[in-house]
């Protein structure tokens, strides 16, 4: 009997502690007068400055610097993916700037875009056109290749205002979208069926096919890559 007691006893005695703890009192004595019926304010929060952060990053102004920005600047995604990038090539105020998603292996090797086999298709796809390679400007939404080709989605927001840039600052006359990905990251579904672009310093029309390395593997889809072409044709200056 004595033991169920001191158990009963020690049971009350912790239940009595628990109430006074619920309660908010956590000791027995304070050094100062608390006002019980204050409600608790929460602590204010102190902002913590990063070094190296700033309000806005200054966007390039000229072509020239933009491919510098490129080249130097760390908080490009593709800093964090192994391998060499592929900088933009070709003039500016082309006839017709061409845009594919990334560098396909065989284009790191080399070290240009559209190079091996879908580099020849793509050289033929631009000779329909009355143009060659070196008339173009012919750049990428991302320099280099990420392990798997998977990029995330706040990669793709970032690369397709980056594109934006790169248009306004390249000024090309009209622009030619290679891939499901580059279409889809460029070409929101609200804009899908336009073809005009907004780079945000203007717009220029805007054109949207397979990339040439789904025309190798799918030969049937290049009747419709053909009808792009020639209503992109009939666009270009005389």
């Amino acid at each position: 009997m004595r033991g169920l007691l001191q158990e009963n006893l020690a049971e009350t005695a912790n239940a009595y502690m628990a109430w006074w703890n619920l309660a908010g009192v956590d000791c027995a004595v304070g050094e100062e007068p608390v006002d019980w019926l204050r409600p608790v304010q929460a602590p204010a929060r102190t902002q913590i400055s990063v070094p190296g952060d700033s309000p806005a990053q200054t966007k390039p102004h000229s072509f020239e610097t933009f491919l510098t920005w490129l080249a130097q600047d760390a908080t490009q995604p593709e800093r964090r993916w192994p391998g060499a990038m592929i900088l933009p090539e070709g003039p500016i105020h082309a006839p017709l700037m061409v845009v594919t998603d990334m560098p396909d292996p065989a284009d790191i090797g080399a070290g240009a875009l559209l190079s091996d086999r879908a580099g020849k298709l793509f050289d033929a796809m631009v000779r329909a056109i009355g143009l060659k390679r070196a008339d173009i400007h012919l750049a990428s939404l991302f320099l280099s290749r990420p392990p798997g080709a998977m990029v995330e989605a706040s990669d793709l927001t970032a690369a397709a205002a980056r594109m934006r840039t790169h248009v306004m600052l390249a000024a090309p006359r009209r622009l030619l979208l290679l891939g499901d990905r580059t279409i889809r990251t460029l070409l929101p579904a609200a804009d899908s069926g336009s073809r005009i672009f907004n780079h945000g310093g203007g717009t220029l029309p805007v054109f949207a096919t397979f990339h040439p390395r789904l025309l190798l593997g799918q030969p049937a889809a290049k009747a419709e890559c053909w009808r792009i072409l020639q209503g992109l044709i009939e666009e270009m200056p005389e």
